[in-house]
């Protein structure tokens, strides 16, 4: 396939549908073909500032062109599913804005049907295609930091107090898909264990704390807040070599390397029935990766791309979204009853995986 003959089509002209929209117009791999929306005076707005592009108001219009190879949904969640469906069974392939759908159950439905029918279905875990989550993912990989120790996570602001979701459902998918894209083999907790409060009683928790074991030892820390006066988006991992920071909202230096940590070490003392510790220190050099300035969305579209030419998986496939919902509905359960870690549900990805 010819990598500049792609094109595609967006499904929604509200919030998040123009970004698509621009960087889809403006990819040298692809060519904008329509924006689609019950309102056509909206949609007509998108689609004039990209070019010569069509506006639909009928999905089922849309979907029966053969001109067209890709669908962007950027609709509300709860119409993920059937939208994302219906463009599979049309023979497009699909990116979905997160959360992939609104529960575990619905993305299942959707990884097997895009396996089934040969197409990429992929997640926009748009944080996922910065530089910097990129160089966090590469240095992992690449060992830099050593066995993962642990990750903490702070997304905190001066928030909208959300009329539909939770503070866990409303910034926690940003940090989870994170996490989910730079450990390897993705985010896959042992349990989950959820404290919320609701401090200005609306209903619904606006402080939230996540708190999830991994099989290696490893702990992810989450810590989510509508009512915060000062705003962070910051990010620890620590590893048995290294310990790095990004700070999303330093742009001098977002992502930040210690050669510091821990050292601990049991030994035997008189004889193996008493043991005894060592503990020292590395107080080593700081140093901050060099980052393209690349947007993440035109990463995104190019990702998309790639996966369709090449007949393979996104980095963020239809099972990186299901993972993160899943940990999301285990959130959920682990907050109704009242702190209970929650063993998350069999995660059928692997299933449709093999």
């Amino acid at each position: 396939m010819d990598q500049k003959s792609l094109r595609a089509a967006v499904v929604g002209a509200g919030y998040w549908g123009p970004n698509l929209a621009r960087n889809f117009a403006s990819s040298d791999r692809w060519e904008l073909a329509a924006v689609c929306d019950l309102d056509a005076d909206r949609a007509a707005r998108v689609a004039g500032v990209n070019g010569r592009v069509d506006v639909e108001t009928s999905l089922a219009a849309l979907l029966d062109r053969d001109d067209i190879d890709a669908v962007a949904i950027a609709t509300p969640a709860r119409t993920h599913h059937a939208i994302a469906m219906a463009a599979l069974r049309a023979g497009k392939h699909v990116v979905v804005e997160k959360p992939i759908a609104d529960s575990a159950a619905a993305a299942d439905e959707m990884v097997a049907e895009a396996r089934e029918r040969g197409l990429v279905l992929m997640t926009d875990h748009t944080f996922c295609y910065t530089p910097a989550v990129r160089k966090i993912r590469e240095l992992i990989s690449l060992g830099e930091l050593g066995d993962i120790l642990y990750i903490d996570s702070v997304r905190i602001n001066l928030g909208l107090v959300q009329p539909d979701v939770d503070v866990f459902w409303d910034l926690a998918p940003h940090d989870l898909s994170i996490v989910d894209f730079v450990l390897p083999g993705g985010l896959r907790p042992e349990s989950v264990a959820a404290h919320g409060g609701d401090p200005l009683g609306t209903g619904k928790a606006c402080v939230g704390y996540l708190f999830l074991p991994l099989a290696s030892g490893a702990v992810v820390n989450v810590h989510v807040n509508w009512l915060s006066p000062t705003k962070i988006r910051r990010i620890t991992i620590g590893g048995s070599r290294r310990t790095l920071v990004w700070d999303d909202l330093n742009p001098q230096q977002r992502l930040s390397v210690y050669d510091r940590g821990v050292n601990y070490e049991q030994i035997a003392a008189d004889g193996e029935e008493r043991r005894a510790a060592t503990v020292s220190y590395r107080l080593g050099d700081t140093w901050s990766p060099a980052l393209p300035e690349q947007e993440a969305l035109g990463l995104m579209v190019a990702e998309l791309a790639d996966a369709i030419t090449q007949e393979r998986a996104p980095l963020t496939d239809g099972r990186a979204g299901r993972r993160v919902l899943g940990v999301l509905e285990a959130a959920s359960a682990s907050l109704a009853a009242g702190g209970t870690a929650v063993t998350p549900d069999p995660n059928r990805e692997l299933e449709l995986s093999a």
